[in-house]
């Protein structure tokens, strides 16, 4: 075992990024040695160069859409899973009896999130008042329609099913999100919703970022209609990075709760009675949920661990 890795970075035009001061030639012999590429996102095809690589994992960390698409007969929908060997997904729940996700006849390993808990210490702040999260409320696109049903890509429409939730308790939410003025950020405020603009924590990720979860009370937040509906079973970096900084997470129901504890730390929730009641359950045990929501982050979501399970996996430890 030659224990060579070559890590697939690029930006969106394709280009390698962060290749460590390698000359071409160097980088292409790396891809050709090494003993597995892996694929981080797939945001770009596979050049010549790394169709040499003798194994190419691909990690998906967006699930269902690709799946969708192809389940749907896309004429137009790139492939990333034909290109590699291997292909691995953070849709945990992938195969499950409960999961709807079309796997056209691909065989998906599972991982997850890792995350460097070193980078990420827990920080107990009791005074703190808000529920946050941090993300996108609408985008555009990705929208996939199949067997009749049309499924959602951007959060705004789950937001929208627990737009009352504020006005259910004494606790306060804020959300970090770029939301042009008009309808959805007056909508939301009149709601009861704080908002705040995320683009200075977005430039500044080993500091205003991570001080915005430190300075949490805990997570609220909501996923993608398609992975909701269809209980893929992702699961967000973003809500990791919350448990390992010691920040009780609710999130809704992707299937996630088939692989990850929850009831302690982390709450999966399908209604807003689900979710009160979580909110209610941290308030009352603020500091045992602190410490349950880290020791989730610690044995699930450790980098050695995951990556670890992940080598096993494809079989090369």
């Amino acid at each position: 075992m030659k224990n060579r890795w070559a890590f697939r970075l690029v930006d969106r035009h394709g280009e390698c990024s962060g290749c460590w001061g390698l000359s071409s030639q160097e980088l292409n012999e790396l891809y050709r040695s090494c003993d597995a590429l892996l694929n981080i996102g797939g945001v770009t095809g596979l050049r010549d160069e790394h169709m040499a690589a003798p194994l190419r994992v691909y990690v998906e960390t967006d699930p269902v859409t690709v799946e969708l698409q192809l389940a749907a007969g896309d004429a137009n929908t790139w492939n990333p899973l034909a290109e590699h060997d291997v292909v691995v997904t953070y849709g945990e729940n992938y195969g499950a009896a409960d999961c709807g996700v079309p796997l056209n006849g691909v065989s998906f390993g599972r991982t997850r999130q890792p995350i460097d808990l070193d980078l990420w210490p827990a920080a107990y702040t009791p005074s703190a008042r808000y529920f946050t999260t941090i993300g996108n409320y609408k985008q555009n696109g990705n929208d996939v329609e199949y067997k009749g049903e049309v499924y959602r890509w951007s959060k705004h429409h789950e937001w929208e099913k627990f737009l009352d939730l504020p006005q259910g308790t004494a606790q306060e939410f804020e959300l970090a999100m770029s939301i042009d003025k008009g309808p959805d950020r007056e909508r939301l405020k009149t709601h009861g919703w704080r908002l705040v603009c995320p683009l200075k924590m977005s430039v500044d990720i080993f500091g205003d970022y991570q001080n915005y979860f430190r300075g949490s009370r805990a997570e609220f937040t909501v996923a993608k209609d398609q992975n909701v509906r269809l209980r893929s079973g992702w699961f967000s970096e973003r809500d990791a990075c919350y448990l390992a900084s010691g920040k009780p997470v609710i999130a809704q129901d992707t299937g996630f709760s088939n692989v990850l504890p929850t009831g302690k730390g982390l709450f999966a929730f399908n209604t807003s009675e689900e979710a009160l009641a979580a909110v209610d359950a941290i308030n009352r045990d603020y500091r045992g949920n602190c410490l349950a929501a880290r020791a989730v982050a610690e044995e699930y979501f450790e980098t050695t661990k995951v990556a670890s399970r992940l080598l096993a996996d494809i079989g090369l430890t």
